[in-house]
């Protein structure tokens, strides 16, 4: 019965014509270098909160991620807008500020927000600790990134 099916099936095209990429780039990734994330969240910040001292730190190389990638972020902001606010409140004013990207692009902030005075104190930005997430045990990483293929939500 199959042959005779094949017989009548007819490909509509027997060229296959590359015009643009079989899978799209995620994205949190940029081919050409130019960190677009990152460049939007120094941005917003210092639009938002007027900050004394800045730091955005990528660490999605830290994570089995593709290279390129801009999906992991620490950022370090010192603000008077923090003066009289509990940690909570100035953390919520960073994730309101960085509201579009933390829907989509990225997948994981760290915050550390100070006060002026604070950061006189102790002029500081902590380490992240190694990455501990889903692709630990999963043994197909490094065919996956050399692949291009992200490993999902696992850091």
């Amino acid at each position: 019965m199959f042959p005779r099916l094949l017989r009548f099936a007819t490909p509509t095209s027997t060229r296959l014509t590359l015009t643009r990429p079989l899978m799209p780039r995620p994205p949190h990734m940029d081919p050409e270098g130019r960190r677009p994330v990152e460049q939007s969240i120094r941005t917003k910040l210092s639009e938002s909160l007027c900050p004394d001292h800045l730091e955005v730190h990528n660490e999605s190389h830290m994570h089995a991620v593709p290279p390129g990638s801009e999906s992991h972020f620490r950022v370090l902001v010192v603000s008077g807008r923090f003066e009289g606010l509990s940690l909570l409140q100035r953390h919520r004013l960073v994730n309101e500020a960085l509201r579009e990207e933390l829907s989509g692009r990225v997948h994981a902030l760290a915050i550390q927000a100070k006060t002026p005075q604070q950061w006189e104190g102790n002029p500081t930005l902590a380490k992240s600790p190694p990455c501990m997430g889903g692709s630990k045990g999963d043994h197909t990483v490094e065919e996956k990134l050399k692949a291009g293929g992200g490993v999902g939500e696992g850091h």
